[in-house]
């Protein structure tokens, strides 16, 4: 009983540990001043002027907008890579797994200066472009992660089966292999929306004048002063991936369920 409570006491003070700054955020993000340390009653004053923030807004737009085109097209370009990796042989199988591991595995301040380098060599304009281009580079790998248990999963002889009952190869990709994988699929477009809106290092080595993300627009913000803001900006940002979490859970756990795990 002793043992039980200690372990509880431990784990309790464990997420006390890692969740405390994000508390304290939440709860002073609707507090009636803008002193950090004096809580002087509710308000959901902080929210309201965040929509009013014109640069708020415009950067919501470019995050979204970057964040729904890189998880659509990093899905399809993994989607496909995925089912070329899967069929190739042995040797290349592991050699282009592994090639596909490095971006994942990559630290992200190497991979932001590396696409950066790109660009100015490719004489590119910095802007809306060469962020998408970036946010595109570091998802497809995840989507590439997410899809290739499903094709592993999935009984290779069902495409044989369909075209040699006279399906074409594109007709049994469209209605055989797609389906089939179809839940590695959204849960890697999920991922790669999701890693595109926390994004901060390459979306700021890559973006150019009058285009902004929220994660850069929240760094500006504390470099000209705190502003209880950037609490409620925080905290929306917070629950949305806190959100998308819970969904790609909820849809793993679904796909257990379905193997039988």
């Amino acid at each position: 009983m002793v043992s039980r409570g200690l372990k509880r006491l431990y784990t309790f003070l464990i997420f006390l540990f890692l969740y405390a700054p994000i508390i304290v955020l939440i709860v002073f993000s609707f507090n009636n001043s803008k002193s950090r340390g004096v809580w002087a009653g509710f308000t959901f004053k902080w929210y309201v002027e965040l929509f009013k923030d014109a640069e708020i807004l415009k950067a919501l737009y470019y995050t979204l907008l970057v964040a729904v085109l890189s998880a659509i097209i990093s899905t399809i370009l993994g989607t496909f890579a995925a089912i070329g990796i899967y069929n190739m042989p042995g040797l290349s199988k592991k050699i282009t797994l592994n090639l596909n591991y490095l971006p994942v595995l990559n630290p992200d301040i190497v991979t932001a200066v590396s696409l950066m380098a790109l660009f100015r060599f490719l004489k590119m304009e910095f802007g809306l472009a060469t962020m998408l281009l970036s946010h595109i580079v570091f998802c497809t790998p995840y989507v590439i992660l997410s899809v290739l248990p499903k094709l592993k999963q999935m009984n290779k002889h069902l495409a044989e089966a369909a075209m040699d009952l006279g399906a074409t190869p594109f007709y049994a990709l469209r209605k055989v292999i797609i389906p089939e994988i179809m839940p590695g699929i959204i849960t890697g477009c999920l991922m790669a929306f999701t890693l595109s809106i926390d994004d901060f290092v390459i979306s700021f080595f890559n973006t150019g004048n009058n285009v902004s993300n929220l994660s850069i627009e929240i760094f500006s913000m504390s470099r000209r002063g705190i502003n209880p803001v950037i609490n409620a900006l925080s905290t929306l940002m917070f629950v949305s991936l806190i959100l998308l979490l819970l969904i790609i859970n909820k849809r793993t756990e679904k796909n257990e369920m379905e193997r039988g795990v």
